[in-house]
């Protein structure tokens, strides 16, 4: 199957530009990033047919990049017949038009580039809300300039979406739009607060990690009914998505997937993601997802780290699923990454590898919040008795006259729930303390 996206535009031709600044940001951290750009331009629609790199101290005020590179990189596109020309660093507004006029084509940084993908991907009524309102963000301080240039645009990347509609808007008509993006996402966020209020007492588990680490397809080998978006590209997946998966009778977990994470992921998709980041903040623990395969991985897994920690994720139950290493070829790289991560998990979710390991290390962390107790009740209580067989692991049943004792173990979540079923019958002399 070709890896080519649907866009309603034809595939744009693009050159890409980064700037290092020896020591602090070396020339081959530059180079690696353009890599990840140039997927991330692939995705987003465009071919990328030629890179610039200038090492500079100080950006240039006007252009970000020296006068001299400005010419060269006329040069290009004059000569690759270049639509687009994409900085993998943040540009200023001032700095954008400038670019623009001088090379007479479409320019755009890594944030505006994440925006277009994230508008290409968007699916859900939610999603296209909250890409709408990262959209009106960045834009709002762009607005000189950008209004009166894109009805003549034919579209392509850093067009699509509010751009397309609202050219004649002024900056009072996006502040008003964008707040009321912020209160409907908030409506939104209380609708599914209340939706899902009866998940609260069953343990939650969400996948977290760098985008394209395999999230979703080690979704779709979990709970085979999840039916989760899997591809080879980057952002497959921006709704987030929870299913059942069952570890052993009456002991279960809801695992989310969500969206992947990237290095330099522009804080107003953060922000505007935050309703569906709640999955993340509210999960019991988490699965941090790798990608081993990759050969910068532990700086991706310093990226989610980073990513949590904005996002608000203070606790410390996360799991290191570290995933493809099937595409390991030297074994003895694989015995040196177990003895420096004993706690991870390696699998192959593509391949099903080591899977029955991972939701044994899942069941351990969720038994860690689970504590056993007792409970005498007449045999005819069938309401409590049916209830406990059917949400909590009974591990004993012992007939006392008419009474029954059951023995069983049940998750943190369900306490108070069996508490108010049972009417504290401790008090009453039918319970029996917690064992």
């Amino acid at each position: 199957m070709p890896n080519t996206p649907v866009t309603e535009h034809p595939r744009e031709r693009a050159i890409l530009v980064g700037l290092p600044s020896p020591p602090e940001i070396p020339r081959s951290l530059v180079e690696e990033y353009l890599v990840e750009l140039a997927f991330l331009a692939d995705t987003a629609g465009a071919d990328v047919v030629r890179t610039l790199i200038q090492e500079r101290k100080l950006r240039d005020p006007a252009y970000c990049i020296g006068r001299g590179k400005v010419d060269e990189l006329l040069e290009m596109t004059k000569e690759d017949q270049v639509d687009i020309v994409i900085f993998d660093d943040d540009l200023t507004p001032g700095q954008t038009r400038n670019l623009e006029r001088a090379l007479d084509c479409k320019v755009i940084d890594r944030t505006g580039l994440i925006l277009q993908i994230f508008a290409i991907r968007a699916k859900s009524h939610q999603a296209k809300m909250q890409v709408e309102l990262a959209q009106l963000e960045y834009l709002l301080p762009r607005l000189s300039g950008q209004w009166t240039h894109l009805s003549k645009q034919k579209g392509g990347i850093g067009t699509k979406g509010p751009g397309e509609t609202q050219i004649e808007t002024d900056r009072r008509l996006v502040r008003n739009r964008i707040a009321s993006l912020k209160q409907k996402l908030r409506d939104v966020s209380l609708q599914h607060d209340t939706q899902t209020g009866s998940r609260r007492s069953v343990p939650r588990v969400a996948l977290v990690g760098y985008t394209n680490a395999g999230k979703s397809t080690l979704m779709n080998q979990l709970c085979p009914d999840a039916g989760a978006y899997a591809e080879d590209r980057l952002f497959a997946t921006l709704d987030t998505r929870t299913r059942r998966l069952e570890l052993k009778i009456n002991k279960l977990v809801l695992l989310s997937d969500t969206v992947g994470f990237i290095r330099k992921l522009p804080h107003t998709l953060v922000e505007s993601f935050r309703s569906t980041l709640d999955e993340v903040l509210q999960a019991d623990f988490l699965l941090h997802v790798v990608d081993l395969s990759h050969p910068g991985f532990e700086e991706q897994m310093q990226v989610v780290r980073s990513t949590l920690r904005e996002i608000g994720v203070k606790h410390q139950h996360i799991i290191d699923v570290f995933n493809k290493i099937d595409a390991l070829a030297d074994p003895s790289v694989l015995r040196d990454l177990r003895a420096r991560y004993p706690d991870a998990v390696f699998i192959s979710a593509a391949r099903g590898i080591n899977l029955t390991a991972l939701k044994e290390c899942i069941a351990e962390h969720v038994g860690r919040d689970y504590s056993e107790r007792r409970i005498r009740v007449h045999v005819a209580d069938y309401k409590i008795i049916g209830y406990l067989y059917e949400h909590t692991e009974v591990t004993g049943r012992r007939c006392v006259d008419e009474e029954v004792e059951l023995t069983y173990r049940v998750h943190k979540n369900r306490l108070k729930h069996i508490d108010a079923l049972t009417g504290h019958s401790e008090e009453a002399g039918h319970a029996v303390a917690d064992s």
